[in-house]
């Protein structure tokens, strides 16, 4: 069942978003060469505690990997997609890029965003990558609006990257947001027959986020059950952002 959400509550959601996104911008600043990404992970805690939120992530028990995870960042570095855990060994150099992906709960609503940054000078195909998946990203975002449908938002993304000679990840899809961190519908970042195309509606929530590969789509987690990476060991790049489908259109909540 799709929630809708009132106009009180998106309010509340919108307060959740502008936290996460505050995070994120001073994460971003931080990621720099010599930079750990446990260092990250210490910094995120301290600003989610200070204003009186909840980690969205931390404690969430996930039934493939049999438990709950431990951190409030995901941080996957280069050929790592999504969930990757930070690290005191994990030193970020300079090519590298990182996907920080967090989310918080206040005042009993959601909020979930995720941006990927270049460490120093990076080479001109991860820059690439990096732009397109962030185009793709507000493509989809421009199609969160009543009367158009969820493969409206799928297929603008999925067109980008496909266009660009880059491949969406499959396996790692979007997904409603509300009182709880997922709920219906799944957003897939490609257009899959196989799933629901419901018609969208004023007070859905979606957190749009494409997962997309320099390489081929494929990939694989590791044996700490949490890292998913790519399975030819091209690079990937996250964004993501939550918006509300209203009658003015998609209103982005995790960004000003």
């Amino acid at each position: 069942m799709i929630i809708r959400k009132t106009a009180a509550e998106l309010e509340k959601m919108r307060r959740s978003g502008l936290l996460v996104w505050q995070i994120l911008q001073k994460l971003g600043e931080m990621a720099r060469e010599g930079v750990t990404t446990l260092d990250l992970e210490v910094a995120a805690d301290q600003m989610i505690r200070d204003a009186g939120a909840v980690p969205a992530f931390k404690g969430y028990f996930v039934p493939a990997a049999g438990e709950a995870y431990k951190f409030v960042l995901c941080t996957s570095v280069n050929e790592e997609i999504v969930h990757g855990m930070p690290s005191a060994k994990r030193v970020l150099k300079k090519g590298d890029i990182v996907s920080i992906d967090t989310g918080v709960l206040l005042d009993g609503y959601y909020g979930d965003s995720a941006l990927t940054v270049g460490i120093g000078e990076v080479s001109e195909e991860a820059r690439r990558l990096m732009r397109v998946t962030q185009e793709s990203l507000e493509l989809g975002l421009e199609q969160a609006r009543a009367g158009n449908r969820l493969f409206d938002i799928c297929g603008a993304v999925e067109r980008h990257v496909t266009s660009n000679g880059f491949s969406v990840v499959r396996e790692y899809v979007g997904h409603g947001i509300g009182t709880k961190l997922h709920e219906e519908p799944q957003v897939p970042n490609y257009v899959d027959r196989k799933n629901e195309n419901p018609r969208l509606k004023e007070g859905m929530v979606l957190a749009i986020e494409p997962m997309v590969n320099a390489g081929k789509p494929d990939s694989r987690v590791l044996k700490d059950k949490w890292t998913a990476v790519t399975r030819d060991g091209s690079y990937s790049a996250h964004f993501e952002h939550c918006v509300a489908v209203t009658s003015n259109g998609p209103w982005v909540l995790t960004r000003p």
